[in-house]
């Protein structure tokens, strides 16, 4: 091989080294050939035409870490966990104003009982007020 060919394979691998690691220097970081391309410093026709058997290797590594860059895969196991969460409390806090809408409907209801009550017979219902403790 030519001595720019080695350059151009070196940079490939290290570049693509670097972004499985999570620790891109020129690109985005996104696991894309194009973004291989950018992080190896190399035009894309120079990595899917002259060097097919990286850009292989590239999208057969992508494709075990699921897109993920080593770097990131804690963070998107967290990403899991908290849309997990994310939805249980979502169905926790709908339960919870189901039963908050029902209570205010009772409320209402019973405020507009005792309101007709009084109306009724104003000597017969006495106020609610709370029972004074013996001291």
């Amino acid at each position: 091989m030519s001595p720019h060919r080695d350059a151009e394979r070196h940079a490939i691998t290290a570049a693509m080294q670097r972004l499985f690691d999570g620790r891109p220097e020129r690109s985005t970081g996104a696991l894309t050939v194009l973004q291989l391309a950018a992080e190896a410093g190399v035009k894309r026709w120079v990595l899917t035409h002259k060097h097919p058997d990286l850009k292989t290797e590239f999208e057969r590594r992508r494709a075990a870490v699921n897109g993920v860059p080593a770097a990131y895969q804690g963070l998107a196991a967290q990403i899991s966990d908290l849309t997990v969460t994310d939805e249980r409390l979502r169905t926790q806090n709908s339960e919870l104003q189901q039963r908050v809408d029902a209570y205010a409907q009772a409320i209402y209801r019973l405020s507009a009982e005792l309101q007709q009550l009084r109306a009724e017979q104003p000597g017969n219902v006495h106020p609610l007020r709370p029972r004074s403790r013996p001291t």
